[in-house]
């Protein structure tokens, strides 16, 4: 059953992050196995718009970072796969419907037997969308920067009022929830990516790396990623050049050749999300080897609520808010939300 409440879980929570500590990265203690990338080749040619990522081991998880769901820190190994070169772009999402005919979760009409109470002049499609402040607020509540928009969807980003696509069609699809996800995926002959599978991925063999380019935010001043900058949520000052979303390949990709891997768009994974997954699976004696993630979805700041990974922050993460666009950091949104910074990528297993 869809609440109302799911359609504000992505905002009210992967946005609702700690800002992180700048504290050193710590490194392996001595006597533990090392981080290491696959010599493996690809198996075969590249599929079309995808990268092979060699399988390998990785210390997974954010040190330093105040976010305890990102630890303990452990080792990881992941077999070799295919990873879509970029986010699914709306062009790409474009055709998935005009060939299927897919009606997002975002447009499907609203059961009023789901929303006992409400007006049936209130139960219209839609989904959360960011609106910036007209002045500086307290962010201890999320809802006075997210509203539900009526008739936001992935071909109305900012509501049925505003303006369509238009020039986006290589920005990052948004507004997708996982079934959504699924959907295309079954479509293209891919899959989710794990969790694992996304940071190890993300980091492109830069072991224990704050982000997914290396240790610094803005090399020599320079933006590797779109994120806020500004005086959240009220001015992003658009220093790196975008307001909102931007291209797919406007930043520069990392040494596996993946693009927008960390800030853009939040990026769905497979796993059930859990705060305590790493501590229940991770070995200090050996790595876990191709984690799947927890049998089931359990937050307990909303026990209720069934929550998947997303991973790589979004234009909407700061220092001061949200600084999960560090590549071991972790984000959740319920399985049937959608909102304006959330989108996805696919992979393919090296046997597929």
């Amino acid at each position: 059953m869809r609440q109302a409440a799911a359609r504000f879980a992505l905002a009210t929570l992967t946005t609702a992050c700690i800002a992180c500590e700048a504290k050193p990265v710590s490194q392996a203690a001595p006597g533990l196995p090392t981080a290491r990338i696959s010599t493996e080749r690809a198996p075969a040619p590249a599929p079309e718009g995808m990268v092979w990522v060699p399988g390998g081991t990785f210390w997974m998880g954010c040190d330093g970072c105040g976010m305890p769901d990102a630890l303990p820190v452990h080792l990881v190994a992941v077999d070799g796969f295919w990873m879509d070169r970029t986010p699914v772009t709306n062009a790409e999402f474009e055709r998935f419907v005009r060939a299927t005919g897919y009606v997002t979760v975002a447009e499907r009409p609203l059961d009023p037997r789901d929303y006992p109470g409400v007006p049936h002049d209130k139960l219209v499609p839609g989904s959360s969308v960011f609106t910036a402040t007209s002045t500086v607020v307290p962010l201890d509540n999320p809802l006075r920067w997210w509203r539900y928009a009526a008739g936001a969807n992935w071909k109305h980003p900012e509501g049925r009022r505003a303006a369509a696509l238009r020039d986006r069609s290589d920005h990052p699809v948004v507004h997708v929830a996982f079934e959504d996800v699924v959907a295309y995926a079954q479509w293209a002959k891919k899959r989710v990516p794990t969790e694992a599978e996304y940071e190890f991925a993300a980091r492109g063999g830069l072991d224990r790396n704050r982000y997914s380019w290396g240790n610094e935010l803005t090399p020599e001043g320079k933006a590797i990623a779109n994120t806020w900058q500004g005086q959240f949520p009220a001015e992003d000052q658009g220093q790196d050049g975008y307001r909102g979303t931007s291209p797919v390949t406007a930043f520069p990709p990392n040494r596996f050749g993946l693009y927008d891997m960390g800030g853009n768009v939040w990026q769905w994974c497979a796993d059930w999300y859990r705060p305590d997954a790493y501590s229940e699976r991770a070995d200090p004696n050996a790595a876990v080897e191709n984690p799947r993630g927890p049998a089931a979805s359990f937050d307990p700041q909303e026990p209720r609520a069934a929550k998947r990974v997303v991973r790589g922050g979004s234009y909407l993460c700061t220092d001061q808010y949200c600084a999960r666009y560090l590549v071991g950091s972790r984000g959740k949104a319920e399985v049937s939300s959608g909102a304006s910074n959330l989108g996805f990528r696919l992979v393919r297993s090296a046997a597929s």
